[in-house]
């Protein structure tokens, strides 16, 4: 065949491909507002930069399908982020439903192992109707599409992987978003083993799709995802946003930013978010925003175990994670939703080499059925555990309160590198109001509790924990920010060039 008629096969093969699963398809997506995969990427990905994997792959099982299986439903390649380089795989649902085949797992397969290899951040972009049928039925199909690959589900967590997913996300676009270091939802998808069809045929079972896999779900009951979002645009401006905190992998620091005008500027305000009285709830996040760079605050999990915020930010320019209690929901009581979603953050950062800050205003841990029914022992326990894999800088400071074995797990004593308290500190075995109750027997209102409650409490104030040495330092509130990006720096993993010992990187998933 002659070079000229070579070339125009090639061409016609190349507009088939990029067709992926028709003009008709397309305008039925763009008709709901969905975008397709390559507006995706295009979004995603600096103008130019991506070059494909895979375009002509299809069905390795029935050759006959071919023409039905362009780049077989699962978009591969490289570009770059903001001038870094990553690896992306992005689903085409219009292409047999973007579902899991023998092929385009291979796709996948190649792209983890190239990012993982080579240091690159890895990008996941789900929807999908599952597994491939009839592909996968029967032995053969088994043989051909599972258990091929014993690392596919391995999480080492050697390179920041982000992972959205959109529309149906039935199967693998979920165990992608299980494994994934920051995972968001788009309002319209469903994050689900199976669908609610079969579900229904399975178990007889009727269930609604946001029932079984909603966004709401995973926000507010489950904790497997970090954010969601209500736009396609949305969901790509925040996985950028948080790769712009991470390193390109686990053997390098993260990148510094330059620091905006007027941060810090806010730290007086400080005085007026916390209240005089103990007892009166406040939003920690209002005090998180005034310490670190303007604008630079980037939450995770807002909506699960809401007593404890987790959140990047910057300090100084450098990336750092954020640990607090608040107080604003149960009192800043560490449940077991808060203790896991805390010690999730934990492995994230320490895997990722980001230096974290912990500002405490606990009660102590929630107690009671309810807390027992859910696990609380031995999450906290994990919570306990973590603590002592830490090798990331990290910094306590202690705000208001912190009782019992919470103070342990907040950073007290020697779980962190440096302990220091503002003057309203309050350190104890237990509340100081509660303690008067069981070593006097008076409790609020009655004779003697008011003499008795004082007494105790001055015992609990902050030079006490400072006499000891197990408070280095008590700084006044509006010196915070200077103090923590002053410590940080003291603490800098200098002999490593600012990369831990990642001792948490096989943590699981989820426990």
């Amino acid at each position: 065949m002659a070079h000229e008629a070579l070339l125009q096969e090639y061409e016609a093969r190349r507009a088939k491909a990029l067709a992926g699963g028709g003009a008709d398809k397309y305008a039925k997506r763009s008709a709901q507002g969905m975008w397709s995969a390559r507006q995706r990427i295009d979004y995603l990905m600096d103008p130019g930069s991506f070059i494909e994997s895979g375009l002509f792959g299809s069905s390795g099982v029935y050759p006959e399908q071919e023409d039905e299986t362009q780049t077989d439903g699962k978009l591969a390649g490289f570009g770059r982020i903001d001038g870094r380089d990553v690896c992306a795989v992005i689903n085409d649902f219009t292409v047999k439903g973007a579902s899991t085949s023998a092929t385009n797992s291979k796709k996948v397969g190649h792209m983890k192992r190239v990012a993982t290899e080579r240091g690159m951040p890895l990008v996941l972009i789900g929807e999908s109707t599952g597994a491939r049928l009839p592909d996968a039925m029967g032995s053969r199909g088994m043989g051909l599409l599972l258990g091929n690959d014993n690392t596919q589900f391995r999480r080492l967590r050697e390179v920041p992987t982000a992972a959205a997913a959109f529309g149906p996300s039935f199967g693998s676009s979920t165990w992608l978003m299980c494994q994934s270091d920051f995972a968001i939802m788009h309002k319209s998808a469903i994050m689900a083993v199976s669908s609610p069809r079969l579900v229904s045929m399975a178990l007889g079972e009727k269930v609604s799709a946001e029932e079984l896999g909603g966004w709401r779900l995973h926000a507010e009951t489950t904790g497997l995802i970090d954010q969601f979002a209500d736009t396609e645009e949305e969901v790509f401006d925040q996985i950028k946003k948080f790769l712009s905190y991470m390193p390109n992998h686990h053997r390098e620091a993260p990148a510094d930013a330059p620091v905006p005008a007027g941060s810090g500027a806010d730290m007086h305000k400080v005085f007026d978010i916390l209240p005089e009285s103990r007892t009166q709830v406040y939003d920690m996040k209002r005090v998180i925003k005034c310490m670190v760079d303007k604008d630079s605050l980037f939450e995770m999990k807002p909506r699960f175990g809401k007593s404890a915020v987790t959140a990047l930010a910057r300090l100084g320019g450098k990336s750092v994670g954020i640990i607090a209690n608040n107080p604003l929901h149960r009192g800043g009581a560490l449940d077991a939703d808060a203790c896991r979603k805390i010690v999730d953050f934990i492995v994230m950062c320490d895997s990722f080499n980001i230096p974290f800050v912990m500002l405490v205003d606990t009660p102590g841990f929630q107690i009671g059925t309810e807390a027992e029914r859910a696990g609380a022992p031995g999450k906290i326990m994990n919570f306990m555990n973590a603590m002592t894999l830490v090798t990331v800088p990290h910094i306590s400071v202690i705000v208001r309160k912190s009782y019992g074995r919470a103070y342990v797990c907040m950073g007290g004593g020697r779980h962190s590198d440096e302990v220091a308290a503002w003057p309203s500190a309050e350190v104890s075995f237990m509340s100081p109001d509660f303690a008067t109750k069981i070593v006097h027997g008076v409790g609020h209102g009655e004779p003697g509790f008011e003499e008795a409650l004082a007494d105790i409490r001055k015992g609990a104030d902050v030079w006490g924990l400072a006499a000891v040495y197990a408070a280095q330092s008590v700084i006044r509130p509006q010196d915070t920010r200077d103090y923590l990006i002053r410590m940080l720096d003291v603490y800098k993993l200098r002999m490593t060039k600012g990369v831990g010992q990642h001792l948490m990187r096989s943590w699981p998933t989820s426990y």
